[in-house]
Parts: C-alpha cells; structure tokens; sequence
C-alpha cells in the first residue's frame, strides 16, 4: 500500500514535519522521487516497513530512548545485536528507575505538605512556604 508522506505521518500519528525531521536523522529513509508526469510523477511514496519504523520510533520514544539511542536500535535491529540492545534497555530501566523514585519521593512530599495545609488554618501554608525555602 502505497502513501504519500500525509498519509505517512497519519498512519503513525505525528506530523508531516515529524516525519521529515526523523528523515533529516537518517532514522526514516526517503523514497526517491519517481519520473514521469501524470498525478503521482514526483510524488515520494512510502510503504508499510515505513509505518512499521515510524510506530517503533514513537514507541521507543515514549519508553524514553534518545534519538541518537533510538538510531542505535534500528540499527542493531539490521545487525541483530541482541546484546547490546540488552544493553541500551537496561541503561534505559535503570534510567527510569531513578526517575520513578525521584517523582515517588516528590509525590510523597507534596502529599505531606498537602495534609500539612490541611491540618491547620493558622499561619502560613506549608505547600507555599515550602516552594518559598521558608520552613512550613
């Protein structure tokens, strides 16, 4: 099934410029542009492999891969590199991990200063006066 780059971009829910920018990053290929005059002369057309690697850079963007990392993969896909794509997932779940306990113990904070603010009515809010520096 052949698409034009609009019909690309919608079938892996990004923009056209997303596409293009991915294309700019060597991590989407872009067709050559086919001779001929007629409706589709000059027209680049892209197939299902293309929506296949769109999905995947999405995907492994929202598991939060660099692009530059995102590029490793495909290309240890080409090469079947398992190893080393164990390597980028577990540099990217420890990653992750960090993060989660950073936003667990920033939830947890915010949830004792809400209880805090709660508790009383006299003097100055805790959740502002924590935001300020000031002691709560």
């Amino acid at each position: 099934m052949a698409m034009t780059i609009s019909g690309l971009a919608r079938a892996g829910g990004v923009g056209v410029e997303t596409v293009r920018f991915y294309q700019r990053r060597s991590l989407l290929g872009t067709p050559e542009r086919p001779a001929g005059g007629g409706l589709s002369g000059g027209v680049r057309h892209y197939g299902e492999e293309d929506v296949r690697r769109l999905k995947f850079i999405r995907a492994a963007q929202t598991a939060g891969f660099t692009l530059e990392e995102i590029g490793e993969l495909l290309r240890l896909d080409a090469g079947q590199d398992r190893k080393r794509a164990r390597e980028l997932a577990a540099e990217r779940l420890f990653a992750l991990d960090q993060k989660i306990a950073e936003l667990q113990a920033a939830r947890d904070s915010l949830r004792r200063l809400a209880s805090a603010c709660h508790a009383s009515e006299q003097g100055p809010c805790p959740i502002i006066s924590a935001f300020e520096g000031q002691p709560g």
